[in-house]
């Protein structure tokens, strides 16, 4: 699907033998877009959101009461908020151009694009490949180095490593500033976009004390996720520890929330509205200090991160201790530390039978992530679900057709099926542990003999079944 013709949308779910693709022709109204045969819709019939939802929501249902759950947030969710806010794009990933050093810098990062399947490199593959050399020209030319040219190399290191420090500051404060835009839009606007976050989050994490927890993992360094989990009253669970500058810990202990029932003695039970948070590139909240990573407070929208370091413990940090970008572009890299702890968390959270992982505006442009996912779909009992507004550069229907598990995959991509607002009015789950519904199904099918036969929005519609051969 290219980004010239986001009208088009793409659903396969349930029982679909292949994706049905479908084009928008009026205000929800749509139609079929391919000759492939669809068991669902006539070619020439027009159908909106009353013939979708019974297609998705049931099923998404279903999933989300797997065994395990897992659920991996991309960039999309941060642009989905702020374009509900503002109307444009939350911070770029363009290129930035260093004083020293840009064509290398440059050609290494595009050939670090090329080969993790990516077209185009951004501003974190030229922050991994500044590093690097920033590090090799360190040792090529130490403090004490008197050789012919080492002045003249001194001056290039000094130069490189202010450039990084300028463009970690720049990149961090874009972050902030993406931030600060939705924290500063109208009231109204705000609230239409959290209360929206908080449905969307509440849509998953809303499982009982008996299912495993729900994992979130996300690509992004903002803290909209932590935001709306906040205002949705979620607990989130993640390595750090401490409460005033929390500390990263390696040891993976299963600590959980629990709560006593009154008159019950000795039998915990898990505490509800719980779940387990990793973000698998950092966070601009995080910084290397003292052989520590910590979190430290950074307000929602804060204009600089500067004035939050000067507290005692972080005064030895500097700006390129943030911990923003990831060094994980290559194999060898997933091996430095915290991101051998991150890593080692979502592979061993989907990577397991009965999980269901949901990707939502993930465009599967991380090499590393999209291995485990594969490797993931090699036990039978897995399933992927991919939400995604659009496909601009065709990378997940590539996936979908390398790993070849049509059966274990679920797709809802285009600008209807993946608009966030539209996500969660018409196709993802009641954000509640819904008991009464199933309930009042089960007594009207006993008392009266009436099954439920559709779901249309929130209203659903039944039909009475004579008994046959009972008295």
């Amino acid at each position: 699907m290219s980004s010239e013709n986001n009208s088009i949308n793409i659903l396969k779910s349930r029982d679909d033998p292949q994706p049905v693709v479908f084009k928008k022709i009026e205000e929800d109204k749509f139609q079929l877009h391919s000759e492939i045969p669809c068991s669902w819709v006539k070619q020439e019939d027009k159908f909106g959101p009353d013939i979708l939802r019974p297609r998705i929501e049931p099923w998404l249902t279903a999933l989300f009461q797997s065994e395990h759950l897992s659920l991996l947030c991309g960039s999309g969710l941060s642009h989905a908020i702020h374009q509900m806010t503002n109307k444009s794009n939350f911070s770029s990933m363009d290129k930035v151009d260093f004083s020293v050093f840009n064509e290398e810098i440059n050609r290494a990062a595009d050939e670090t694009a090329k080969n993790t399947c990516r077209e185009v490199s951004n501003i974190e593959d030229q922050i991994r490949v500044a590093n690097e050399m920033f590090t090799g020209l360190s040792h090529y030319c130490p403090p004490e180095a008197t050789f012919r040219g080492s002045r003249n190399i001194k001056w290039q290191i000094k130069k490189l490593s202010e450039d990084i420090d300028k463009t970690l500051k720049d990149f961090a404060a874009s972050i902030l500033l993406g931030e600060r835009n939705i924290a500063l839009s109208s009231a109204k606007k705000r609230e239409e976009a959290f209360g929206c976050l908080v449905n969307f989050l509440m849509s998953f994490a809303s499982r009982s004390g008996t299912r495993d927890r729900l994992q979130i993992f996300t690509t992004n360094y903002d803290r909209i996720i932590e935001a709306g989990a906040e205002l949705a009253g979620l607990h989130l669970l993640d390595r750090f520890v401490g409460n005033l500058v929390p500390i990263f810990r390696s040891s993976r202990l299963s600590i959980d929330m629990h709560y006593n029932p009154p008159g019950i003695r000795g039998e915990p039970r898990y505490l509800e509205g719980v779940a387990r948070f990793t973000k698998l590139h950092g966070s601009v909240d995080w910084i290397y200090t003292m052989r520590n990573i910590r979190r430290f407070g950074l307000p929602f929208g804060a204009d600089s991160i500067g004035p939050y370091l000067q507290a005692p413990g972080l005064s030895g940090a500097i700006v390129r201790g943030l911990m923003i970008y990831p060094n994980a572009a290559k194999d060898r890299e997933t091996a430095e530390y915290p991101y051998v702890e991150l890593f080692r968390d979502f592979s061993a959270a989907v990577c397991r039978p009965n999980n269901t992982l949901i990707t939502y505006g993930y465009g599967f442009g991380d090499e590393h992530i999209n291995r485990v996912i594969e490797d993931m779909l090699t036990i039978p009992s897995t399933h992927l679900v991919i939400i995604s507004y659009s496909d601009p550069l065709g990378r997940i229907m590539k996936i979908y057709e390398k790993v070849a598990r049509p059966a274990q995959t679920t797709l809802l991509i285009g600008e209807h099926l993946g608009q966030l607002k539209t996500l969660v009015d018409h196709y993802l789950p009641k954000p509640a542990i819904d008991r009464t519904t199933i309930k009042m199904a089960e007594l009207l099918k006993a008392r009266f003999g009436t099954e439920q036969v559709e779901s249309d929005g929130n209203k659903a519609k039944y039909e009475t079944k004579e008994f046959e051969g009972e008295e």
